[in-house]
């Protein structure tokens, strides 16, 4: 039996970005370092994978300063949300072929 992978999106490959993807679909915004507490990752783990992701218009990135210190904020893309929800859907059909 061959197994269809279409729908499968590459850029959520990375258990990181899944995590990333993940979290901003149940919180319209989270700040690095609250993204980098939910993951358990480095900073220049993180970082690099967001810079993928937004690279693929994804997330969004807003920065702003909170007394004084900068923040940096990131929401799901409609672009991001879509490409995500297809790739669950294709886990989901490719789970139920198996059974």
């Amino acid at each position: 039996m061959k197994i269809s992978i279409d729908g499968l999106h590459k850029a959520f490959e990375s258990r990181i970005r899944l995590g990333i993807m993940s979290a901003l679909a149940v919180n319209d915004t989270l700040d690095f370092s609250s993204l980098k507490d939910y993951l358990n990752v480095t900073d220049g783990n993180l970082a690099s994978h967001l810079k993928a992701l937004e690279k693929e218009k994804f997330v969004a990135v807003t920065k702003s300063f909170i007394d004084r210190k900068p923040n940096t904020r990131y929401t799901m893309t409609k672009q991001g949300r879509k490409a995500f929800e297809e790739h669950l859907a294709a886990l989901e059909n490719l789970i139920k072929s198996q059974k």
